[in-house]
């Protein structure tokens, strides 16, 4: 029987069959192309999520090559942060549900640049992409993007807003200092009025009563049985005036000229003044004038008074057989005056107020004065363009740090300016 050739059909049927079979090598190959390019690290796995294939960016982003990758246990445990491996496990437990996400973050540790930031984003892989069904379930795949620089990126956006925001705070503060230190000048300002009107009232007829006292003083010899009052009388007049000479200080309306002068001379002059205030109250007075030999141009008399009150406090302070220590230290454009005495301290609630007009802590029988002096000397030394400063412990003692310029400039050279 001959035999039959091939028919027509049979010719195009193979000829079909050969075009799609060529089409499918050409799609895999355009696919496979596509996936080993792509920028990101890709990998794909089945579905108990062992690895079946990843991509060379892996090496890129990683520094291991992809049969290193394809030959290693528990990928990519090893490749990840040890202290991110739980999050990573997190992952491939909800890829195996066949859940999806994206955006997790997580460090690896690459092998040539240390530690990096990834974020994966993946997803379930099926057969046929109308039907999700069981049996079509084919795996999933995993996109890793390297956001190193994202992080960085952030890392110098927070830092920059913490620095903002220690800026911010920092000129809140500097703010609120600047209110109260309004608020006090302006109390000072109303206080130093009412004391210079006080002050004017009450010394002229001061005076008529000094005037008074002198000439019956005169007239009483020593040996009068009274005569000690009129030493006492004496004394409590020369406290009143003091008292009226400070109140004008507060509101002083002509400031004195600035000279120039040795400033470790004129505290040598303040210390001898006030040796038989501590001499009485069994204080020892130390004092080095060598270490303030720096001449400076400032009003002498003011810089006076305003050592004068510091250091009578820190007698005042000290109790007996306790020393009062005065030394200095130069800068480049200002010298300080250091008063430390061994008194009691400042309490904490107490330390805001010192400086306020007519506040004192001063106990006793006999109270030495209004509570002017603290106040009047950071009054004068600030308009120097100085500063007074205090530190303090309980149960040791404070220490008063006066700080002066080496110069202030005069009217006639402000005016000129």
């Amino acid at each position: 029987m001959p035999k039959r050739g091939p028919s027509p059909g049979d010719s195009s049927a193979a000829a079909r069959a050969s075009s799609s079979a060529k089409e499918q090598e050409l799609d895999a190959r355009w696919f496979r192309a596509v996936a080993d390019y792509t920028y990101d690290w890709e990998s794909w796995h089945d579905p108990e999520g062992r690895l079946l294939w990843v991509n060379p960016a892996v090496e890129r982003i990683t520094g291991y090559s992809v049969a290193e990758c394809l030959a290693m246990p528990d990928y990519p445990l090893p490749i990840v942060a040890e202290e991110d491996r739980p999050r990573v496990l997190d992952v491939l437990a909800r890829a195996r549900r066949r859940e999806s996400g994206c955006n997790v973050e997580f460090r690896i540790v690459h092998c040539g640049k240390g530690i990096r930031w990834m974020a994966i984003s993946w997803q379930p892989m099926y057969a046929d992409s109308q039907s999700n069904n069981q049996s079509a379930y084919l795996g999933f795949r995993a996109s890793t993007r390297d956001v190193t620089e994202r992080h960085r990126l952030r890392e110098q956006l927070r830092l920059h807003a913490e620095h903002l925001e220690h800026l911010v705070q920092e000129r809140t503060a500097r703010l609120r200092q600047l209110e109260q230190r309004q608020r006090q000048m302006e109390k000072l300002v109303a206080l130093g009025q009412l004391a210079a009107g006080v002050a004017h009232e009450i010394n002229n007829p001061l005076a008529g009563i000094r005037n008074a006292f002198e000439l019956v003083k005169d007239a009483l010899s020593p040996e009068h049985e009274h005569f000690e009052l009129l030493e006492l009388i004496d004394r409590e007049i020369e406290r009143i005036s003091n008292i009226v000479h400070q109140m004008y200080q507060l509101y002083r309306r002509n400031p004195q000229r600035p000279s120039e002068f040795t400033m470790g001379q004129v505290v040598g002059e303040v210390v001898y003044l006030l040796a038989n205030v501590a001499r009485k109250s069994l204080v020892s007075l130390n004092w080095d004038p060598s270490t303030a030999p720096l001449r400076v141009f400032l009003p002498e008399g003011e810089v006076k008074q305003i050592l004068y009150n510091i250091i009578r406090n820190a007698i005042q302070a000290t109790p007996p057989a306790g020393v009062v220590k005065v030394w200095a230290a130069t800068g480049d454009e200002e010298i300080s005056i250091h008063v430390q005495d061994q008194g009691t301290g400042i309490p904490a609630d107490v330390l805001p107020r010192i400086f306020d007009p007519f506040f004192s802590t001063k106990q006793g029988a006999s109270p030495t004065g209004m509570g002017l002096g603290l106040s009047v000397s950071r009054s004068l030394i600030e308009a120097m363009g100085g500063r007074i400063e205090v530190a303090t412990e309980l149960g040791r003692g404070s220490c008063f740090t006066m700080t002066f310029p080496v110069e202030v400039e005069t009217a006639e050279e402000e005016s000129h300016e």
